[in-house]
């Protein structure tokens, strides 16, 4: 197992610790940072897996430079007569490289379900998120928001998964139940 594939998991079970502790604070002001704390670990988390699934997809023979691009979100340049990745960061939207992997690695005949519960629950938790670390007014974030946000997160790992490698994701069967004790 690659460094980055333990960190993401160790960032998810942060993020299902602390939304235990919101579900479990008796403040308000406590259970808003546990929330707070919750969704932007989770996102992460999320963005980390799908990460360590690009930089795995790169590895697979017939990858081409387009493909590169989207996997390790770098620009790709015509330079002196051919085309290269930059060092220049080109951006994707989450759900669009997940999208990405989920036409271009996915097993013949499978396909991720968009219209699965988890696809939008991933949409609002992003939306949530968003309205976090973009915000624009004041915007309540509570625990049921979070929650399903961690199901969208799950869902779509698992979909992830099933697709490209015929097996659940792992840590699927803990639910939101946090392996941590902090």
């Amino acid at each position: 197992m690659k460094e980055i594939d333990v960190f993401a998991g160790e960032l998810f079970e942060e993020a299902k610790r602390f939304l235990e502790k919101a579900r479990d604070s008796g403040q308000d002001e406590e259970r808003n940072a546990y929330l707070h704390s919750a969704l932007l670990l989770g996102i992460s988390s999320l963005e980390a897996h799908v990460n360590a699934i690009c930089e795995e997809m790169s590895e697979r023979p017939g990858i081409t430079i387009w493909d590169k691009s989207v996997l390790f979100e770098k620009e790709c340049v015509f330079d002196k007569g051919e085309f290269q990745l930059s060092d220049k960061l080109k951006i994707y939207t989450l759900t669009d490289r997940i999208l990405f992997l989920s036409k271009t690695f996915a097993m013949k005949s499978k396909q991720l379900d968009l219209t699965a519960d988890w696809w939008s629950k991933l949409h609002q938790a992003i939306d949530v998120r968003n309205s976090l670390v973009h915000p624009k007014a004041k915007h309540v974030i509570t625990y049921e928001h979070v929650k399903s946000a961690f199901e969208g997160i799950l869902g779509t790992l698992d979909g992830v998964y099933v697709i490209i490698y015929n097996q659940h994701f792992p840590p699927l069967g803990r639910k939101l139940d946090s392996i941590m004790n902090f």
